[in-house]
């Protein structure tokens, strides 16, 4: 058996003023490559993740697909949740 994960993670600060994304790799349960949106570039944390993070990075689409997530899917996200979430009294 092997186990593979994909999870990505938004942090807020100052509402939508700054975000940061973050998307790791997982393979049984072991993080092998994550892309942090501050880098801008994604980053080998094991011998086969470095690889990985390598041949992600020869594929501009693919980093700047990833860069682009901050605006599509974490600051919209926010504005979906901050009624429910932030707002909430």
């Amino acid at each position: 058996y092997f186990q593979q994960m994909f999870k990505g993670d938004c942090y807020f600060t100052n509402g939508t003023e700054r975000v940061r994304l973050v998307v790791r790799y997982i393979h049984n349960r072991q993080q092998t490559v994550h892309f942090d949106s501050d880098l801008g570039h994604y980053v080998g944390d094991t011998p086969l993740g470095e690889s990985i993070a390598k041949y992600f990075n020869s594929q501009p689409d693919t980093v700047e697909q990833t860069q682009a997530e901050v605006d599509t899917f974490c600051r919209h996200n926010y504005g979906v949740y901050t009624p429910f979430t932030v707002e909430r009294r």
